[in-house]
This record gives C-alpha cells, structure tokens and sequence, in this order.
C-alpha cells in the first residue's frame, strides 16, 4: 500500500468521525445552522425587508420569508450582479456560477466565501466516505478524469463567473493535480465534441482509475475509446473501478455502461448544484445519499402534491416522513432565501436521513390529472428491462393529448442501444410497471381515459443532436426526462417528417 493509500485510509477515518457528530443530532445541527444564517444575514438589504432581527424560530422565519424561486429572487440578484455589497449575504460573493434560466435567460447564482468550501469538502468527504466503508484505497494512486466545464471565467462588476464545474476546477487539492486529467489546456475547450475528442486522445493510455461526470457524457467519452480501440473500457483501464456521477439518475444507464466497461464498477452518487451541494452516497449498501444537514444549508419541505396549493405548509427535518415526495427548499450561507430549486426529493432512510432525487416539480405530467414525476418512469423502465438484454441510451416522455385516432396516450422516446424483439411487448411491460407505481395512470387506463403507452424510437445520437441543436450539449447539461408539453417530441416529429420529404 502506497504512502497516499494509507494517508487516505486514516484522513478518511477522521472525517468519518466527524460526520457521525453531526449525524447524530440532525435535528439540533439544522437549528445551530438555522440560528447561524439568520445572525449572519441580520444586516443584509436582504435582512433588513423581512425582518431578520426580530426572527427567532421557524415559525417566524416562514412567516416573513416566503418561498421564492429565482424570478421572484431576481431583484436582489440583479442587484448584487450590479456589484452592491450587503444585498443577500454579507459583502459581495466570491462568483456567480452561471447557468441555464427559463423566461430570465442566464441565471446568476452567488457562490460566497462562506458557500464555497462545503461544495470542495462535500465531493472529498463523498469519496472518503467510500474508502472508510470499502477500505478500497487503490484507485488513489492511479490517474482521476472529471468531465466538466470549461474553468475560463469571466468578469462582472469585479465578480468572476461561470459554469459551476469550472469554477471548481479552480479549487482541486494540490495533492491531486498530478492525478487529474484531462490537461487544463483540453478542460478550456468549449466546444463539447471536440473537447471529448480531445480528452480521448489524452487519456487513452493513461492508468484511469476514477472517472465521474453526468453519465450521458461520460458515455459518449465511453463509446468514443470503444470505436477507437474496439476494445470494452475496462480493458483500455485496467484499474478503473470507481465511477462517480450525479444529476441524473444513473439506473438506467447502468446495463450500457457495464456494457461498455466489460465489467461491474463500484459507483458513488453525488446531489450538487450551482446552489449548493445538497448530498452524497455515503453507503454502497444503503439506498439514497446522506443529505448534508451541517453544510451551511438550511432545508425546508413542501409535499409536492400541495405545492401549488395556497400556503402549503412548510416541513423542517425533524417533521418528515419516508417515500414521500417533497419539493426542496433552501436558505443558504450564499444568500439564497426560502428557495425552491426546483428539485423533489422522497427519503429512504431517516436515522441518517437519506434522499433520493424523485424528479423536478417543473419537470411532471399531468396533462390528465395522473401527476407521473421522474422517479417513476425510471424505475418503470428500469423493471421493465430486468432480466432481458435491452439497453438504452437515452428516453423522455410526453403526453399525447391530440392524438390523430384513438385515446391519448403518453408518447415515450427511446433511442435504444439493444432493441427488444418486440417493441409493443416492451411497451406493454412498462406500461404495467407505471399502473403499479401510480394510482392514477391506473385509473386513467382503467377509466378509458388514456390507452396504454406508446414507444417511439429514436435514432442513434438523437438526444445529443436534439442537445447540440439548443446549445445545451455537455458540461452539466441533463436533458428532462419528462414534461407536461411536447416541446421535445415536436423536434424529433419534425425530425422524422423531414426526413420523409427528401
């Protein structure tokens, strides 16, 4: 065992340690985090509008703070972005991390001198936590690849900017730069086929033990080495055995990638964002990931059939239930306020709390009152390919509302890598998977309102082409794996119908 090995064995005993304190009073550890956000934020532009200095309980906070998502948010962002000091947090943020808005165009999320290193420790503790588990320390010594964004910034009013990803790449330990891959020159590529080309070219004969990144972009680095070399990844990387990924689920990705591997990898799931790094997979035995009650986040819970209900009532973490799905909502160290990030979570475990990530309250069907969310179609075709040799590399689904015959019927897209034999027994199989799931769609099928699902096939590549044709393909770009519209069935019928006019 290497000199790096045994110092990560012990570093990872340490942390352990620690995480176990905080574990054990999660209640009492979110009300020390609550107590300090307020104290902190009392002087704020922020503060001072709702009241921060005569807050003393939730009860109080709730009352004065209510549940924003940005566009509600956006005047006092706007106002930090213009460089004013003591807007949401104290002083000016350290960078915005930039993303994706919906009628706002760009996003601006504050990254502070106080948010910042819980999203660097959360990624370290994340793998610590897995050598204390697995005692597994080897992978430390080989060659480590994370598929991100570019690390070049720019500036606003004296604030530096950019994608998340990028602006962590500024802060990788010392110790593992000589570990880390692709070059920082290969990282600075913006152009996202090119720089997976690239990264190919780099890496391929390399001692690659980790590699993590969003899994539909690690698997077209994955199918890149395999057309280059016609062998399965596992064989180009002998000691590649960890695979670290996050938001997406990985399930029903994971017959490919052992596919492409050749073998099975251990795996360990992380629940980052610009926002804050929320949790990590803290057991390869346990369902879910630990969520991160001393981080600096403030974590509230709104039952997700009631959230667009008027004043839903507001859950802390001492009030929640198992398999239930909650919309998140977030005060943090960085200066966001009863904030609604758009994601839904349902526990697994409550004694250590645990989460999975159920889907996105945006992101649902309910053309018809059936309120279908991501969790359930990924495990309906997750059962459904059980015990067979299909794979797929990619899938979303809409609603069919106007059908040219017949009743309705959600349309699935799937862009298969092995077919099944028959695609409508496939169809039929998924089918009865969702009517177990959900109540509603059973009663919707039962009722005649809706027939069953209907698969559509997608060609090879189509996902990342429909990705590439909105400027959304790589970095931490995830393409939706539902919607209450057709915006994303309307490309590939468009598609399809140019196609037969040539």
């Amino acid at each position: 065992m290497s000199i790096k090995a045994i110092a990560a064995k012990l570093f990872a005993k340490k942390i352990h340690l620690q995480t176990q304190k905080w574990v054990s009073k999660p209640v009492e550890t979110q009300q020390k985090v609550f107590e300090d956000l307020i104290k902190q934020a009392r002087e704020t532009a922020f503060g001072k509008d709702h009241n921060f200095s005569k807050i003393k309980t939730f009860k109080d906070f709730s009352a004065q703070v209510p549940v924003r998502d940005y566009e509600a948010l956006k005047p006092y962002v706007d106002r930090v972005v213009k460089g004013e000091e003591n807007i949401l947090w104290k002083g000016k943020p350290l960078y915005f991390a930039k993303t994706s808005g919906t009628t706002s165009g760009a996003k601006y999320i504050p990254l502070t001198a106080a948010s910042m290193p819980y999203h660097i420790e959360a990624a370290r503790n994340a793998i610590l936590s897995y050598i204390h588990e697995t005692g597994k320390t080897d992978f430390v010594d080989g060659k480590m690849i994370f598929l991100q964004g570019s690390p070049i910034l720019e500036e606003k009013n004296g604030i530096k900017l950019g994608r998340l990803s990028g602006i962590v790449a500024h802060f990788v330990p010392k110790y593992l730069m000589k570990n880390r891959m692709p070059s920082w020159e290969t990282n600075c590529i913006e152009d996202w086929e090119t720089k997976v080309n690239a990264i190919v070219e780099e890496t391929i004969t390399e001692n690659m033990s980790v590699i993590s990144g969003i899994p539909s972009w690690v698997q077209m680095y994955f199918e890149k080495l395999e057309q280059k070399t016609n062998k399965p990844v596992g064989d180009i990387f002998r000691n590649f055995n960890l695979f670290i990924y996050g938001g997406v689920n990985y399930e029903p990705y994971r017959a490919k990638f052992e596919n492409l591997i050749g073998r099975k990898v251990d795996s360990i799931e992380l629940f980052p964002a610009s926002e804050g790094f929320f949790a990590y997979q803290d057991s390869q035995h346990e369902k879910g990931m630990l969520l991160l009650l001393n981080s600096g986040i403030f974590y509230e819970f709104i039952k997700a059939d009631e959230f667009y209900t008027e004043n839903p009532k507001r859950y802390t973490i001492g009030e929640v239930v198992l398999n239930m799905n909650y919309v998140l909502i977030i005060s943090t160290n960085a200066g966001l306020w009863g904030y609604n990030i758009g994601d839904t979570v349902q526990f697994t475990s409550l004694k250590p709390y645990r989460v999975i990530v159920s889907g996105r309250i945006k992101h649902y069907i309910s053309a018809f009152g059936e309120h279908v969310i991501g969790k359930e179609v990924e495990s309906a075709l997750q059962l459904a390919m059980q015990n067979s040799n299909i794979s797929i590399n990619e899938f979303t689904v809409a609603p069919q509302i106007t059908p040219k015959e017949g009743l309705p019927y959600h349309e699935w897209f799937i862009e298969f890598e092995n077919e099944p034999e028959k695609l409508e027994d496939f169809a039929l199989q998924i089918d009865d998977e969702m009517r177990k799931q959900n109540a509603y769609y059973d009663d919707l099928i039962v009722g005649k309102v809706l027939r069953k699902l209907v698969i559509t096939k997608v060609s090879k590549n189509g996902f990342q082409d429909y990705m590439k044709s909105i400027g959304k393909l790589g970095g931490q770009n995830k393409l939706p794996r539902l919607a209450n519209d057709r915006k994303i069935a309307d490309y590939f019928e468009n598609r399809a119908q140019n196609k037969e006019n040539r």
